[in-house]
Formats: structure tokens, sequence, C-alpha cells
């Protein structure tokens, strides 16, 4: 599959915080999940990708072109951020004319249906919406532009479950076109493990990794054991560790493998939240 971005080497630098080299790309057809502590990168990261904030280095390319070498590409990425990016004495109406005026590809028909789906009001203003309602019409706005990719930064936040799932299953019906594909950074990590194809994990500035999610789902697993097992244990099939008061939690890529060699231990399966808290909070052998 064609990549629809590739990100190499992204850099940029703060005074004490540094995104250091980032790379990865989204395929075609796909959702790529960002994951990672607060102030690990990712808006960072996404604000770099999108000419936001100056890059000290690296490349972006969407479709193969830097993202200022042409207009079209600006319709054809939808982006929602972690609040609401219009004026809040605007209603959803007056936002869905804005937009019509400001987007080529636009199309108020599917605006309209999203709204009624999304079940937002017409003529509301902005500032008397909740945040979820504020977030369902950044959403709203950015796929009826009809783009090809979707950048999302905590765009599922402060949605109830119910909504979540809904707005899940719209991003699902996006990618059902093999030409289009969403980067979605999100701190709720079952989110992604519904829907996210591939991962990638941002830690304090550096990508840890970039997998798919059945590897981390199928593969991964975590060795919970005693001092004595854990001395046994082989540091070098150890990713991150972690003691607790009474036991170990050992992470490693090849849980099937641990099972059998480890016999006497208790293995789990490893959810993206366990392995985001052992390679946050665990330490590495290595």
């Amino acid at each position: 599959m064609g990549a629809i971005l590739q990100v190499e080497n992204l850099t940029k630098q703060y005074k004490g915080f540094k995104l250091d080299h980032i790379s990865f790309s989204v395929p075609k057809g796909a959702i790529m999940g960002m994951i990672g502590e607060n102030g690990a990168g990712k808006s960072t990261t996404i604000n770099a990708i999108l000419d936001l904030i100056n890059k000290d280095d690296g490349t972006v390319a969407f479709w193969g072109q830097e993202l200022s070498s042409s207009k079209q590409l600006k319709e054809d990425i939808g982006v929602v951020f972690d609040g609401i990016n219009f004026y809040e004495t605007l209603t959803p109406a007056k936002v869905g004319k804005i937009s019509r005026a400001a987007y080529k590809q636009w199309d108020e028909y599917l605006y309209q249906n999203y709204l009624e789906r999304f079940q937002l009001p017409l003529d509301k203003e902005i500032k008397t919406l909740s945040k979820g309602m504020k977030m369902k019409m950044s959403i709203a706005v950015a796929l009826s532009h009809k783009p090809k990719l979707l950048i999302l930064d905590e765009a599922t936040s402060g949605l109830d479950p119910v909504m979540r799932d809904d707005i899940l299953d719209v991003f699902l019906e996006f990618v059902q076109d093999e030409n289009h594909s969403i980067l979605m950074s999100s701190h709720i990590t079952t989110d992604l493990e519904k829907v996210a194809d591939y991962i990638t994990f941002i830690h304090q500035g550096k990508v840890l990794f970039c997998k798919t999610k059945d590897e981390l789902r199928y593969h991964y697993g975590i060795i919970r054991c005693g001092a004595a097992i854990f001395d046994q244990i082989d540091k070098a099939e150890v990713l991150t560790y972690r003691k607790d008061d009474y036991q170990w939690n050992v992470l490693v890529a090849d849980k099937e493998k641990a099972r059998r060699r480890y016999k006497t231990a208790v293995v789990d399966d490893a959810t993206i939240d366990d392995i985001l808290l052992l390679y946050v909070k665990g330490e590495q052998t290595k």
C-alpha cells in the first residue's frame, strides 16, 4: 500500500523539550493511532505536520508533496483539534455558509446529514453547546469538504461513551474507501483498540515503535511473577518492566513463548493501555 502521509526525521527543539527525529507513515485505507503520555509530543507532531509550527528538520509529504506546494492538499485534508476553532457566536448553520465559501469541495447536503446524525441544532450559538457537541460539529465540518485524509487530535475527547462509539463508526465508514486514511491522536486507548490498524507510540519526543495493532494485541504479553522467576527471565526478551508491591510486571513481545518457557508464571494479554503504562512508568533492561 502506498503512503498518504510520510513523516521522516521530523525535529523541533523547544526549551526543555525536543521532538526528536520522528518518522512514520500512514498507508492508504488505514487508521494510524498515535499514543503517548501528556507532553510526549503528539500535538507538537501534528502541528508540525500541518505547518502550524516551523520544524527544525525533517520532511513531511502528503501524497508525495509538501503541504505548501498545492492548494488542493488543503481541500484533501480534514483536521479536528481538541477544541473549537470557530467564533463562539456563530451557529452550525453559519459555519456551514462560511465553509461553503472556503472549500471548493464543500458538500452542503452531506453537512446537513451529519448535523442531523449528530443531533446538532442549526441555529444555536456555539458558545451554548456542550464540549461534546462542539467536537461533533468540528468533525461534521471536517468530513463535509470530502477530504481523503483526516488528522484528529483528541477528537473523541469530551464525548460520552455512546457518542464516541457512534463517531468511531463514522471513522470506520470513512476508511472503507481504501483511498482514505486517518491519523488519530488519542489518550483513550480503547478507541484505538476498536478502530486503529497501526499504533505509533511517542514517548519523550521520540517514536518508541510503530506497529500493527494486531501485533500488539495478539503477540505482546505481560509476565506477572515473583523475584525468583524474574531473575530467570532472559533480559534480552524484556521490553520494559515494573515492580509492584508484591510482583514484577514484565512486558514481552512474544507471550506464547513466555508461557512455554515460564510455566509457573502468569502471562496475561497486554492491552494498549498496559503497554503505554509499562513503557512510561517502567524501566528498560538495556
